[in-house]
């Protein structure tokens, strides 16, 4: 672009007073061959500003969860709260429908890594740990994250998986900044689940969001420091590790076509952010 255009993101200042002293730098990140993020996952002020309405009803969903969760109840009743929470504030649960899933939601209890479809059948149980993970459209803009919830009295072993996952995604949000790389999230992720005798889910990651339910870039929390995707103000991904309590194998449920379970029965557990990176660091859009 020429220098005194208005800039390509929108936000109506001139390209030399915005974006170009970024763009020259992801420039020379990408002579020296990174990989940089294409313009078209870096959102604009007017876009974040909207994903943010959307964010505000994920973050909504989650908190009522957090209030009335309990033992006895199904995961069928989340499935209804978050429907109706979401469509009563006009947003759209992301799941539903989504390649035919048939929920508004994921729940994932104990040895589930992820996709647990509700049932009125599967009544939480004292001891439990379970994730909830919730998506939300809003005017076409899309948000996502997820919680674990450990369901009255847990066993030690519960309550230190769900401890170090959380560990982990403050280590690794820690390293999202603009210039590093997703590497650098993913080895302090990685560091710290082995540290503690875990294991993170390789073949399953987080994604870019935003525009749509899933963007480039895919998230592993597997891959070396510095590696991966260049990290670049505008850029809006999930922080979502599985941590695994043995090895990182799974399968997927004959039946459903959709949950995830551990290999060797171990416990699973996830918690995932949604980040934006800004100019002197990120901000956390849901949680």
């Amino acid at each position: 672009m020429e220098r005194n255009e208005p800039c390509w993101c929108g936000s109506g200042k001139k390209y030399k007073k915005c974006h170009m002293a970024i763009d020259e730098k992801i420039k020379i990140y990408e002579d020296r061959g990174d990989i940089v993020p294409p313009r078209e996952i870096l959102k604009t002020p007017e876009q974040i500003e909207k994903i943010k309405k959307s964010a505000e009803i994920n973050t909504g969903i989650l908190d009522f969860v957090a209030e009335h969760i309990k033992a006895g109840i199904s995961t069928e009743q989340i499935d209804k709260w978050v429907y109706d929470y979401t469509v009563e504030r006009g947003g759209i649960p992301a799941d539903l429908g989504y390649e035919g899933y048939p929920k508004s939601v994921c729940t994932s209890i104990n040895n589930e890594i992820c996709h647990g479809i509700p049932s009125e059948n599967i009544i939480l149980a004292e001891g439990d740990i379970i994730n909830v993970d919730v998506s939300t459209i809003l005017d076409g803009y899309f948000s996502d994250a997820s919680r674990m919830f450990k369901i009255g009295k847990v066993s030690e072993r519960a309550e230190k998986i769900v401890r170090v996952t959380q560990e982990c995604v403050e280590l690794g949000l820690a390293q999202a900044k603009p210039w590093n790389h997703l590497g650098d999230i993913a080895d302090a992720i990685n560091t710290h689940a082995k540290e503690n005798g875990y294991s993170v889910v390789e073949d399953i990651g987080g994604h870019g969001i935003g525009l749509a339910f899933h963007e480039e870039p895919f998230v592993s929390y597997v891959t070396p420091k510095g590696s991966e995707m260049l990290l670049v103000p505008g850029m809006t991904f999930t922080i979502e590790p599985m941590v695994n309590e043995g090895g990182p194998d799974f399968y997927v449920d004959e039946d459903n076509g959709w949950t995830v379970y551990t290999e060797d029965d171990g416990l699973s557990a996830q918690v995932e952010y949604m980040v934006l990176i800004t100019e002197d660091g990120h901000e956390v859009i849901t949680k």
